[in-house]
């Protein structure tokens, strides 16, 4: 690091204290990955952490998180999603960047692109409906993420104008794209709890869903259909003696699960103080301390249960339903419209969607159930794949991740009866972790 002339060495003392140090370690552990992180604490690091390691597509397959007083140190064991360490030196080193900067870039190549944000009551063929509207509008879908939840639909698309090739920022042609959503969305009956707007501003895809579908109170509508039988447990208990609320998490092991639940704790403006994170097979199990940003715990039954509830939805809203289909073929006006409207047709509904675009190249990929939400019918799957290309639309497996066997060794992380340990453990115990120390026995 070269210091600025003028620079005293208190200055080069708090940029010290300020700039997080990465370690990127490939020998202490023999199946994964250890991504070391320690630096000054504030609120909302360990989501940028979280963050840019999922943003990878990375599994986190353990991870110790310490940072009491002001200092923050963890842990993250990783590995790609086929199970294997990380060798690629240019993905190490756009790791140790990332981390290594105090304000981490979350443009993720969409500026230029115009957003549009959209929340209503989901339906069979919405989803055809909206790419019909945009293609009408001369809008090029660029990239673009749909999450749907107990009946709710949230999508963040970036576009911009097919002739051009620029972002849309005409006043006139925004207003007309709004009103055209907001009439498609609204349907027949859904005039008061359609949201819709379009902005120039850059926000992190995948968070600002969940800003949206926490602001819908999607966690107090009742699921549409109860046939999930790998619903989250969650717990909460109040650590009277330290002043800490003890959450924990136990539910089916997903890449990207870890930043579910801290981006939602973060949302919620709590501050995560320890963790541990766990998993095994494809179980995982999380552990957090936590407080408000005021420092103090969770003060009540009604925010011990709401805290809960918007858990248990921040892990389900991204749960896969149905049969992954993945679109790859060359990108065209109007593309996106013609592949919904075969979906809808054929009666299938769209529950979730990663839109993507690369050169010329479209990459897309849907989940599909039919119109009530049960599997989809593998004649009808079939017969779409035909209509839209057997070559183009291929179905898909869940990554090797999901099929790896459990790690041979003891969970020491327990839902439900979990005990309270002491602080001095739980900071020795993480201490050790982190590698600073020899033994926490």
């Amino acid at each position: 690091m070269e210091w600025h002339a003028c620079l005293d060495e208190y200055e080069k003392l708090v940029i010290r204290m300020n700039t997080p140090r990465v370690v990127i370690d490939n020998a202490v552990c023999p199946t994964a990955t250890l991504v070391k992180v320690d630096s000054a604490r504030r609120h909302g690091i360990l989501l940028d952490a979280v963050q840019v390691l999922t943003d990878l597509d990375l599994s986190i397959k353990k991870a110790y998180i310490s940072s009491d007083g002001q200092w923050f140190m963890d842990v993250f064991h990783v590995t790609d999603l086929n199970g294997n360490k990380l060798t690629d030196e240019s993905v190490i080193n756009y790791i140790e960047r990332s981390l290594e900067t105090t304000h981490p870039d979350r443009s993720h190549g969409f500026n230029g692109l115009t957003a549009l944000e959209l929340m209503g009551t989901d339906r069979v063929g919405l989803l055809s409906e909206v790419f019909a509207v945009l293609a009408d509008l001369q809008c090029n879908v660029v990239d673009a993420k749909v999450w749907t939840h107990n009946g709710r639909i949230a999508s963040l698309i970036y576009v911009k104008d097919c002739n051009s090739g620029s972002p849309i920022e005409d006043s006139q042609q925004i207003d007309r794209i709004e009103a055209r959503l907001r009439n498609v969305m609204k349907g027949d009956n859904d005039i008061h709890s359609v949201k819709t707007s379009v902005s120039l501003a850059v926000t992190h895809t995948e968070r600002r869903l969940h800003q949206m579908m926490f602001a819908d109170r999607d966690y107090e509508r009742k699921p549409i259909l109860q046939h999930r039988t790998d619903s989250p447990v969650v717990t909460v208990q109040n650590w009277v003696e330290r002043g800490y609320s003890v959450v924990n998490v136990q539910c089916k092991d997903r890449t990207k699960l870890l930043f579910d639940v801290v981006c939602t704790l973060t949302d919620m403006q709590y501050v995560v103080f320890h963790a541990t994170i766990n998993t095994a097979g494809d179980k995982a199990y999380l552990e957090f301390y936590i407080r408000h940003t005021d420092g103090t715990p969770i003060s009540s039954e009604a925010e011990r249960q709401r805290v809960i509830q918007c858990l248990q939805v921040a892990v389900e809203r991204r749960a896969s339903e149905g049969v992954r289909l993945e679109l790859c073929t060359s990108d065209r006006q109007g593309l996106l419209a013609d592949v919904t409207r075969t979906f809808r047709e054929n009666g299938l509904n769209v529950t979730r969607a990663e839109i993507s675009t690369t050169r010329d190249m479209a990459l897309n990929v849907f989940y599909v159930t039919d119109a009530i939400g049960n599997l989809a019918d593998p004649k009808i799957i079939e017969s779409v794949r035909q209509k839209i290309g057997l070559g183009n639309l291929k179905v898909k497996e869940l990554p090797l991740i999901y099929h790896q066997k459990a790690e041979e060794e003891d969970q020491a992380v327990g839902v439900g009866g979990a005990v309270l340990l002491s602080l001095g453990s739980l900071v020795r115990r993480n201490l050790f972790n982190l590698g600073l120390i020899k033994s926490y026995s």
